[in-house]
């Protein structure tokens, strides 16, 4: 995908972020979600609503990339922990709230530096070892094919 692309794609899903915030309210008070993850999104809606952060919000579209990268990878931890299905029932946007959590992760991660990127992830992961519900690493990078070793038959 062409940088100029993957920015218009960017810009588009940074539209969803106040939807996905208020998504992440809603979570917040769903007693199916665990407690645990119910407190991890209310930091990441924190993260997203306190003007300086990593990157202050005050910087346009990049601003608000981090808060976008955070608040994917806390939805993309709850649908590992909790049903899918809890997040689509409180979706009130278009499309299919799913792949929209996992585009943003997979894109913003693109705009993102790597320290940021590690920063951010490190307060979604659990610490491995830590209990019998430790989960493995969030996908926001899905490995690259190199086409250029294939022969054309």
């Amino acid at each position: 995908m062409s940088s100029s692309m993957l920015q218009s794609r960017m810009k588009n899903l940074l539209l969803f972020v106040p939807n996905l915030v208020v998504l992440c309210g809603k979570l917040m008070v769903d007693p199916r979600v665990p407690a645990k993850e119910r407190l991890l999104v209310a930091g990441a809606i924190a993260y997203a609503i306190v003007p300086f952060d990593l990157i202050p919000d005050m910087i346009p579209f990049v601003g608000q990339i981090d808060d976008a990268y955070l608040i994917a990878l806390s939805l993309l931890r709850l649908m590992t922990i909790s049903e899918p299905a809890v997040v689509r029932e409180h979706w009130r946007g278009g499309g299919d709230v799913v792949e929209l959590i996992g585009s943003t992760a997979l894109i913003s991660a693109k705009f993102l530096p790597k320290k940021v990127r590690r920063v951010l992830t490190s307060r979604v992961e659990s610490p491995k070892g830590k209990g019998d519900n430790s989960i493995s690493p969030l996908l926001v990078e899905r490995p690259q094919v190199d086409t250029s070793s294939r022969r054309d038959r």
